[in-house]
């Protein structure tokens, strides 16, 4: 992962609860972060601030991304409308390893309504301590980003 500036955060009202606790985990580990929103657990629209988090990402404001909703779908749907942004879904650290080493994964979606906080943990350790793997997954990735 290129060297991380400023992590870009997203919820939903779903998903606010879990990033809070991301925010503590990011403090803890004195990583700077943006949050994008959603500010309560009022309930509200995940594209709104999972467009926002994206552009961020496409700006260089941020690097990498968290985003949270209810079931993490909607969110990575969203965020992956953009280009150049590849948003993958964990729910174990084994995926979270997966969507870094394989496919250079540059937003970690987690879905907050089915992990507890120490999941979620283990899932961002190792989403920071996975390198891209590159070699044969190298033309994969190039192959997602369409003219």
């Amino acid at each position: 992962m290129k060297e991380k500036k400023m992590i870009g955060l997203a919820s939903d009202h779903a998903g606010f609860a879990l990033k809070q606790f991301v925010k503590e985990y990011l403090d803890e580990k004195g990583l700077k972060y943006k949050d994008y929103g959603t500010f309560s657990e009022e309930s509200c629209d995940y594209p709104d601030f999972g467009h926002a988090l994206a552009r961020g990402i496409e700006d260089g404001e941020v690097f990498p991304g968290i985003a949270i909703c209810g079931s993490g779908e909607g969110i990575a749907m969203t965020l992956n409308k953009h280009q150049g942004i590849r948003a993958g879904l964990a729910w174990i650290p084994e995926i979270a390893h997966l969507i870094r080493q394989h496919n250079d994964a540059n937003v970690l979606v987690m879905p907050g309504r089915f992990i507890d906080e120490n999941t979620a943990r283990q899932i961002m350790d190792e989403f920071f301590a996975t390198e891209f793997e590159g070699g044969r997954h190298q033309r994969r990735v190039e192959k997602m980003s369409i003219a």
